[in-house]
């Protein structure tokens, strides 16, 4: 499958396919659907990955003219802009006098699964060293990220960095992702509901798997759906699997107005199941 710069994120993936077996479209809905919900945009998608660790990999330039990977930890500006307090000790410290040049790689926490199919972003740019103003806002962004390092952010050999994010690129796992630019990273928002996320989806799955089928049935166009398990869940909506004897469907279902709060997604999925039983 080809995916250009600017596709939309599949709802099906012909590679997921049990090994053995041909490829098979999934079925089309029965019922006419609104449009497609909406997702996170590709800046949205960075913004919420970026917002949900304070781990990522740096990347810089030696000397020499050789890529250098580190481990470091981080905290973010307003505008996402990530904020870095490295030693001259350590190598990546040294680079980035020489050669502002950086990017760094960060990816979302995942426990189980392929670790290729979870989200990770990476932000290229070039670091500055920030002034006045500027660096104390890093300074409170950082330590509010990373409290332990009150320890030795003071130490003479450690300095305060912040990447002007230049380019990013969002990966949502096989066959998601996409490039946004600096404007819109800037100007998007972390989702505020992706910290309870995975424990809705579970709930959902474990305890109102009732309204998740009623959810196929009149709101995703699939009145002969035998079950219906939810996947993923954001501020826009729910995505579900959707079992049928016609085959599997992958189809999303949106709130009726995007949620802007952290404790917004059981609402907004209890307006949903309403709105599907009426």
């Amino acid at each position: 499958m080809h995916v250009t710069e600017t596709s939309a994120p599949p709802s099906w993936d012909p590679h997921d396919v049990p090994s053995g077996q041909a490829s098979q479209a999934p079925p089309e809905p029965l019922h006419p659907v609104a449009d497609e919900p909406r997702r996170r945009s590709a800046a949205e998608e960075a913004r919420t990955i970026v917002a949900g660790t304070n781990q990522a990999t740096l990347a810089t330039l030696s000397v020499d003219g050789h890529p250098w990977g580190s481990f470091v930890t981080y905290g973010t500006l307003r505008d996402g802009s990530p904020v870095l307090c490295l030693s001259t000790l350590a190598e990546h410290g040294r680079n980035l006098p020489a050669d502002p040049r950086a990017s760094l790689v960060v990816s979302a926490p995942t426990t189980d699964g392929d670790p290729l199919e979870s989200g990770r972003v990476t932000l290229a740019g070039r670091a500055h060293v920030p002034e006045g103003a500027e660096l104390d806002d890093a300074r409170a962004a950082h330590l509010a990220a990373v409290p332990g390092a009150a320890i030795y952010m003071d130490f003479g050999d450690f300095t305060i960095w912040v990447l002007r994010v230049e380019r990013v690129r969002w990966v949502g796992g096989f066959g998601r992702m996409a490039s946004t630019n600096a404007a819109e990273y800037a100007a998007a928002e972390p989702d505020p509901v992706a910290a309870a996320a995975p424990y809705a989806v579970a709930h959902l799955n474990e305890d109102h798997a009732d309204a998740l089928l009623d959810m196929a049935h009149a709101l995703a166009g699939y009145p002969d759906a035998t079950s219906s398990r939810c996947t993923g869940a954001d501020r826009y909506g729910l995505d579900l699997v959707i079992h049928t004897p016609r085959g599997r469907a992958e189809r999303r279902v949106g709130f009726a107005a995007p949620i802007t709060t952290a404790n917004g997604l059981r609402s907004a999925t209890v307006e949903l199941a309403r709105r599907a039983r009426a």
